[in-house]
């Protein structure tokens, strides 16, 4: 996922001309909470990439928590790729492997690595998006009492120093975000862009679940849920975002209700309002079961599980450069049909389920069979013309943060489809409350990871990104000024190819 590094232009909202864009949540969302004109929040020092240095280079932070003890790991059973390849996609499922072992599978099929691309300055791909490959999600296990942490590396459940004792029944996974995983650079964006991950996150381990046949629960944060940080000894606690816990059996253990234990003192003022935008939420503590992340009635692809994982890919470029570009050329109206069952296949339970009904998703079409070029508005029933004519992609590549040049590609004008999720930040707050706003990424993060499948499976890339100017992008895609765009996709063939280092077990 992109981030913007140009201001946005001017526009009504409560977005005032020449904010820095990466400003732009925390306004919108003290504008939910009832501020028309909330006050522009200042950069901190310390905060903008050294000289010369892109964002794409900052150091990218260790892959497990500092309190993994690497001494103290259980390898989890190999084959998984191999109950892969014999599921086709999507209709298949995987049977006839034993409950102590299915949980183990499943954390390998969502979150293992995939492959290494030599020529790719990023992280090792895996099956789900990642701003940057930074993959700030880590995933928690507690069996019976046992909690460790998962290593996508090993494939193995790694001990934490400091971590609970406590014996308990549950089996359950928690996925929670390292605001720090992201550089300061990322500013306020730190929150959204990990809380967007817990939501691709969520249904990545959902997929899995459903395909190895396990039953789960998803307990959204709710009264005590800053106390199971502590739990695995995470601290200091306003690093991680409040865990979405998927339960496999047993009940949660109940925690105080409070700021997580260790919290600590949030270093700089921008941090703070991140914290406090993820503290906000507060959800019943009810746990919702999963009953589908896999939409029913979507057609055979011809490819397994195993392949639609491998190809899943956010578009490349060669020799180490940024950006990725697209070639142009036409695309099955299936195509479309398929994407959308993927995206409007909702989570589990009432709250995101609302959000989900919240979001407005908009497409802009590109050389698609039997459809005119132009916007779309996506509904459950249908794709409704809200202006048709050639070139919106190269308008909307005006406008995005990561232009063309000599080091770095980019693909908007060749798009075959351009996917945008937006919502009313109000109309959300009013029938959710201060968690609307999480509520509205996890939901999003949901929807885009299933998009991402679905393109993988028809050969396309798909990448997640935040980098169009917001303010001309709602006036190109006719959305109204309260409404904000929380995330879009750029989906289209991808131009180059190169070594792929299979990394699978």
């Amino acid at each position: 996922m992109d981030v913007p590094e140009a201001p946005a232009p001017g526009g009504a909202g409560p977005v005032p001309e020449g904010v820095d864009t990466m400003a732009r949540d925390r306004m919108w969302y003290l504008y939910a909470a009832g501020a028309d004109r909330p006050p522009v929040p200042p950069v901190p020092p310390g905060t903008e990439p050294p000289p010369g240095v892109p964002v794409s280079a900052l150091p990218v932070a260790p892959r497990l928590p500092d309190a993994a003890r690497p001494g103290d790991l259980t390898a989890l059973p190999p084959g998984t790729v191999d109950l892969l390849e014999d599921a086709p996609f999507p209709a298949g499922r995987i049977t006839g492997v034993p409950d102590d072992r299915a949980l183990a599978h499943a954390l390998v099929a969502a979150f293992g690595v995939q492959r290494r691309e030599p020529e790719n300055p990023f992280n090792d791909h895996r099956g789900y998006a990642s701003v940057r490959a930074k993959f700030p999600v880590q995933v928690l296990v507690n069996d019976r009492g046992r909690r460790r942490v998962f290593d996508p590396y090993r494939r193995a459940l790694v001990g934490l120093a400091g971590a609970s004792d406590t014996p308990s029944a549950a089996r359950e996974v928690l996925l929670t975000g390292r605001f720090t995983r992201l550089p300061a650079t990322y500013r306020w964006y730190r929150g959204s862009l990990v809380q967007l991950e817990l939501g691709i996150a969520l249904r990545a381990v959902c997929v899995a679940l459903q395909l190895l046949g396990v039953p789960a629960r998803v307990r959204l944060p709710g009264p005590g849920a800053g106390e199971r940080l502590a739990e695995f000894g995470l601290t200091p606690g306003w690093e991680w975002t409040l865990p979405v816990v998927v339960e496999l059996a047993g009940d949660a253990p109940g925690g105080a209700d409070g700021p997580p234990a260790g919290d600590g003192a949030v270093p700089d003022a921008v941090m703070a309002d991140v914290v406090e935008m993820n503290r906000a939420q507060r959800f019943p503590d009810t746990p919702a079961p999963v009953d589908t992340a896999v939409p029913p009635g979507t057609p055979d692809s011809g490819l397994s599980w195993a392949e639609v994982l491998w190809r899943r890919t956010s578009g490349r470029m060669p020799r180490g450069l940024f950006g990725n570009t697209a070639r142009p050329g036409p695309v099955p109206a299936a195509v479309l049909d398929t994407a959308r069952a993927w995206l409007l296949t909702p989570p589990p339970g009432d709250v995101l389920r609302a959000a989900t009904g919240a979001l407005r998703v908009t497409a802009v079409t590109q050389s698609v069979t039997g459809r005119a070029d132009g916007v779309y508005e996506v509904t459950a029933g249908s794709y409704t013309p809200r202006a048709t004519g050639p070139g919106v992609p190269a308008r909307l590549e005006e406008i995005y943060g990561y232009p063309l040049a000599p080091g770095n590609g980019c693909d908007v004008r060749h798009a075959s489809v351009l996917w945008f999720l937006s919502f009313r930040p109000r109309d959300l707050a009013r029938e959710l409350g201060a968690g609307g706003w999480t509520a509205a990424q996890y939901a999003c993060g949901w929807a885009v990871h299933g998009l991402t499948l679905a393109a993988a499976s028809a050969g396309l890339c798909a990448r997640p990104v935040r980098a169009f100017r917001e303010v001309p992008a709602r006036r190109v895609l006719g959305l109204p000024d309260d409404e904000t765009v929380v995330l879009a996709v750029i989906s289209g063939s991808s131009r180059f190819s190169g070594p792929l280092l299979d990394l699978r077990q």
